[in-house]
């Protein structure tokens, strides 16, 4: 009667040790579906020549939790194009183009090298109003 009992609590413990290892195996294929889903997004995203990738994939995160296979990629399509400032910004011209308002890389005829101890009160009125024009173009992104 005790080796029936004996039997039985050790089949009990197998029986929680089964439940525990399949209660685990379905927690990583979750884990491993969600990954694979997170994946697939993130691909897609790249595929539409998203830039900020990381930006995109949180803001439709929850809204794809349910889709899959061309839902996504119909649903991500129609996001981008709702949103362009998500990806790269347009270079307008080719090799070589310039704007017509660049100045000269000369910096409107200061030279660094004249640039000393002992300048003329106007020389030296010259590079700093020289320094914040550049500056300037510089902070409002003309460079």
């Amino acid at each position: 009667m005790e080796e029936l009992q004996t039997l039985m609590n050790e089949l009990a413990e197998e029986r929680k040790l089964r439940e525990g290892l399949e209660s685990r195996v379905n927690e990583l294929t979750a884990a491993a579906q969600e990954a694979e889903r997170v994946s697939a997004i993130r691909g897609e995203l790249q595929k539409l020549g998203v830039a900020k990738v990381d930006l995109a994939f949180r803001a439709v995160k929850e809204d794809l939790k349910q889709a899959s296979g061309e839902q996504v990629r119909e649903y991500l399509a129609k996001f981008v194009a709702e949103n362009p400032e998500l990806m790269p910004a347009r270079i307008l011209g080719g090799s070589g183009a310039m704007s017509g308002k660049r100045e000269s890389a000369s910096g409107g005829g200061i030279d660094l090298d004249k640039i000393r101890p002992g300048m003329s009160a106007e020389e030296m009125d010259r590079v700093r109003q020289e320094i914040a024009r550049v500056a300037s173009q510089t902070l409002r992104g003309g460079w």
